[in-house]
């Protein structure tokens, strides 16, 4: 059976190769209104097109917004059209995309890669775009107008996709960037409908070994925590995977990452408590308990004055946060708390004011466990209060003022817990005492009742 192939073969000059050459095309006839004949034989002229003056992007970005549909005439200046998403998606040039990423670098900070002239260029071309879609800011167009039209998140993250894999984040370093600063303009209720794109993501950049990038994906997890309900992150156990990953990150030894994982965590719990409620868990230690030991054991041997005050400050929060319970911890807060009163961390002591907090929070929750360990307690806290006095270092006087103010508080708290026992033992000491501010103290705690 012989097969006619639509080629055809051209007799070609001697010396040369037979060339295979396809029929020629026919040409598309024309649509109605260009280049047809009227009635009097004349042709008829194209259509006058649209003058872009009324256009609300400025000329050097009418290329880069035309797949968009964003370059618009006059009719579209006085009603500001309908965004396609599903554009944003498939026809977005690369430019576009790198100058989104250059706003988010200069809201996060400058960037090695950017500079003003950049910046300035992705401010005006995310201006205009804000203009042709009619929205006020950045978040009302990735989250959308009202619930019946789709943001433009959904599509942001449809570009990132590729580009956020495990092999691939580190090729181009404003991705994270991208990723972080589209992020946090999304909050609730919107984020819950993306946290399947949106959590991987922020895992993987906070489980690199860079400590800026453990630091941008801690606070995309924290942003995550905060503005997603409770049930969908307990569901698939998610909320549980983002907890061992932040704990591994507690034995860290730089004082930024700390501190984020910490507020992170504070955020975490109470999500984590509810489904250990919901799904009847026996264990007699609960995950506010094991972060707690953690960070006690770290600050009990920790010299950094940097971490010292990072735990200094978050310790309160977690007292707070167990209530009663802290007295499965009482020996080693005990242990802590003794030795940060001791050493002075600088001018504004922001260690020493973070440990009587903790202990001012202890004595009112575990008040019972209070009484055997007075002695300790009021020996340290008086003696603090007479380093304060004698200091004559750099500490400013309101700083002074305000531990003898929170160190006269402890002392009250421990007299009405041990039954009016710091009043009879400090007797002694005010008549002895000849300094006026340590007399002062002392007053105060015998006159309060």
């Amino acid at each position: 059976m012989r097969v006619k192939l639509p080629f055809i073969i051209c007799n070609e000059p001697e010396g040369s190769a037979n060339v295979l050459h396809a029929p020629p095309t026919p040409p598309r006839p024309l649509p109605r209104g260009h280049g047809e004949a009227e009635a009097d034989g004349c042709p008829r002229s194209p259509p006058p097109r649209a003058s872009s003056a009324h256009s609300p992007l400025s000329p050097p970005l009418l290329g880069l917004a035309a797949p968009l549909g964003l370059a618009n005439g006059p009719a579209a200046a006085a009603r500001p059209p309908r965004i396609n998403h599903a554009n944003l998606c498939t026809k977005t040039p690369r430019p576009l995309r790198h100058l989104y990423g250059g706003f988010c670098d200069s809201v996060a900070g400058v960037a090695p890669w950017t500079g003003p002239g950049s910046q300035r260029v992705a401010r005006e071309l995310l201006a205009g775009l804000l203009r042709a879609t009619g929205c006020g800011s950045v978040a009302e167009f990735l989250r959308g107008k009202d619930d019946e039209e789709e943001g433009g998140f959904a599509a942001v993250m449809a570009l990132l996709k590729q580009e956020l894999t495990k092999d691939t984040w580190k090729h181009n370093p404003a991705t994270k960037h991208v990723f972080s600063g589209t992020l946090l303009h999304v909050t609730r209720p919107w984020l819950s409908c993306h946290l399947e794109s949106v959590l991987p993501p922020s895992l993987l950049i906070s489980d690199d070994y860079q400590e800026e990038n453990k630091i941008l994906g801690v606070r995309c997890l924290h942003h995550i925590v905060l503005n997603v309900p409770a049930a969908d992150l307990c569901q698939f156990n998610r909320a549980h995977v983002v907890y061992h990953a932040l704990y591994n990150h507690l034995y860290s030894r730089e004082a930024p990452l700390v501190e984020a994982v910490l507020l992170c965590l504070l955020d975490l719990l109470p999500v984590l408590e509810r489904a250990r409620r919901h799904q009847k868990e026996t264990r007699p230690t609960a995950p506010c308990d094991e972060v707690l030991q953690l960070v006690l054991t770290h600050m009990e041997a920790e010299h950094r004055l940097a971490l010292r005050r990072v735990y200094a400050r978050a310790l309160p929060a977690f007292v707070q946060r167990l209530g009663i319970q802290i007295a499965r911890h009482l020996k080693r807060l005990e242990r802590v708390v003794l030795g940060y009163l001791e050493v002075c961390d600088g001018p504004e002591e922001e260690a020493r004011l973070g440990i009587l907090e903790t202990l001012r929070c202890t004595v009112q929750h575990a008040w019972p466990r209070m009484p055997c360990r007075l002695p300790v307690l009021l020996k340290a806290l008086l003696k603090l209060i007479w380093d304060v006095h004698t200091d004559q270092g750099s500490t400013p006087e309101p700083v002074k003022a305000a531990l003898l103010q929170a160190a006269t508080e402890c002392l009250i708290l421990l007299d009405r817990c041990s039954e009016g026992q710091v009043k009879v033992l400090l007797e002694g000491v005010y008549s002895s005492c000849e300094e006026g501010r340590v007399r002062d103290c002392i007053r105060k705690v015998q006159e309060n009742t």
